[in-house]
């Protein structure tokens, strides 16, 4: 009797709550169809490609040809376009230097339904923060990036580049090609270690970082992918998927990597002697600023801050470095008769020896307009987004409304016909010290503002890699495993990018 009491009373339940969950999806739906009606009459004067109106563009953009699909669009619809990456959410494609200069001109905030998602990984560094805070972080961080402090950085970078090269002399590279980029990864972490964190170890040798490295080609994946997604936008259900629960330990083994970095460093400032030497530099290095800070109200900074800041540079300063110096040796690899121009450039400032300093760098100019050609063609971050905090328009008239995420496509910016001739030849001549440009066609370290903080750092890194490694090897492509760009918080191979190694004499 109690079962036949309890069933009907269960069965109504269960009846009262499959409406109640029905009439929830119906609101969702069609609140979903009404903002997005919205969105499109406000942008109704920017084209772009049809679109289904709960998946947006992904039927038609699978997510690994993106940035061939930006291409098309690029040349089909001038300046800028409509990109509904899934139901209401919507970015507006920028990539003629006009409409960027107007972005980067104004100090909107970055695009929180893109970079909120990092949050739980980077925390609000100076990536993620906005206002008055990223002011005070980025005033405080910039002595970090003095020529004073860059200058005897070389050397450390010179010593993780051969390094990396010991270890390819040792390989059997031009029969048996080598996957580059994760060898190259470890370098730039071994170099941002040492330079920024005071570190005395070697990643490249201890093995112990491939975790985290491993760690942060997972979250550059994960995070990519649940920006495009119409169901992963909720934490509940994201937390609840498979793709959460990665998500979640990568998180740990890039915690506890950066927090294992700053527990070393506070460990070795305990001691007097390192403590006062520290004192004594006329300029800290970056963590070192981080530990020693004191804020405007006199507090120094929190543990949440300085993990966050950490966290964010270990990030920036070795991936985007790693997708940069990569994808130029494979521009170089494939173009043999400018890497044979760079290395004779090379050799002519350094001999056959592989001690290179600072005032070397200055002294490299065809193998600069190579580097930078190679960073036109794979910009390291194929884009940047701003929400708008206010109205804008653009010089032709058109207007984007407060709240509308405004995405600067760098990769698209820097293949545009109508600013770069034959915009996929390879061609350095396109930045000879005589050539001309717009101030924003060409933005591999973006602009504004919120430039990238490290880019005399970086463009350090690229360049002693370039040298040394020209003096060493001679790079062959690998014609059967030809590399596929694919759009990720950072510039990625879909297929790894792999090269021959020729040692030389």
């Amino acid at each position: 009797m109690v079962l036949s009491f309890i069933s009907p009373s269960l069965s109504r339940l269960g009846l009262w709550a499959s409406v109640v969950i029905l009439m929830v999806i119906v609101v969702k739906l069609l609140s979903l169809l009404f903002r997005r009606q919205k969105l499109a009459r406000a942008l109704d004067s920017f084209p772009g490609p049809p679109t289904h109106w709960l998946f947006g563009h992904a039927l038609e953009v699978s997510q690994d040809k993106e940035l061939q699909q930006i291409l098309i669009w690029v040349e089909k619809f001038p300046s800028a376009c409509l990109h509904w990456l899934s139901g209401s959410n919507i970015r507006v494609l920028l990539y003629d230097p006009d409409y960027v200069k107007v972005v980067l001109g104004r100090s909107d905030p970055k695009a929180s339904g893109v970079y909120g998602f990092l949050a739980p990984w980077i925390g609000h560094g100076l990536l993620l923060l906005n206002g008055k805070k990223w002011f005070q972080h980025r005033r405080m961080l910039t002595p970090a990036f003095h020529y004073d402090i860059l200058k005897p950085y070389v050397k450390i970078m010179a010593d993780s580049v051969n390094m990396m090269l010991d270890k390819w002399e040792k390989l059997d590279g031009q029969d048996h090609p080598l996957e580059i980029f994760h060898c190259v990864s470890l370098m730039t972490l071994d170099t941002v270690m040492k330079c920024a964190f005071s570190y005395h170890g070697s990643v490249q040798l201890d093995g112990n970082s491939k975790s985290y490295t491993k760690a942060v080609e997972d979250l550059n994946n994960l995070t990519f992918f649940r920006i495009r997604s119409t169901f992963y936008e909720n934490n509940i259900i994201y937390n609840m998927s498979s793709d959460g629960r990665l998500f979640h330990r990568a998180c740990q083994i890039a915690h506890e990597h950066t927090d294992g970095v700053i527990k070393m460093r506070k460990a070795q400032l305990q001691n007097e002697e390192e403590l006062q030497k520290s004192r004594k530099k006329k300029r800290l290095d970056f963590l070192d600023i981080l530990l020693f800070a004191k804020m405007e109200d006199g507090n120094s900074l929190s543990d949440e801050d300085l993990r966050a800041e950490v966290d964010t540079f270990m990030f920036e300063g070795h991936d985007t470095t790693a997708s940069g110096i990569s994808w130029i040796f494979y521009a170089l690899a494939t173009h043999p008769e400018h890497q044979q121009r760079c290395r004779e450039e090379v050799q002519s400032i350094l001999g056959d020896g592989t001690s290179v300093v600072w005032d070397h760098l200055d002294k490299m100019p065809y193998t600069t307009m190579c580097i930078k050609e190679a960073l036109r063609l794979y910009p390291p971050v194929p884009s940047v987004s701003r929400e708008l905090s206010s109205p804008v328009t653009f010089p032709d008239g058109r207007s984007i409304s407060k709240g509308i995420t405004a995405t600067i496509s760098i990769y698209g910016l820097h293949h545009n016909p109508s600013l770069w001739p034959n915009p996929k030849a390879f061609d350095p001549s396109r930045f000879a010290p005589d050539s001309s440009r717009h101030s924003h066609a060409y933005l591999p370290f973006s602009g504004g503002a919120r430039n990238c903080i490290g880019k005399q750092f970086a463009m350090s890194e690229l360049k002693v890699a370039v040298a040394l490694t020209l003096l060493r090897f001679q790079l062959l492509p690998d014609p059967t495993r030809i590399p596929v760009p694919v759009a990720r918080l950072v510039l990625k191979s879909k297929n790894g990018i792999y090269l021959r190694l020729k040692k030389l004499r």
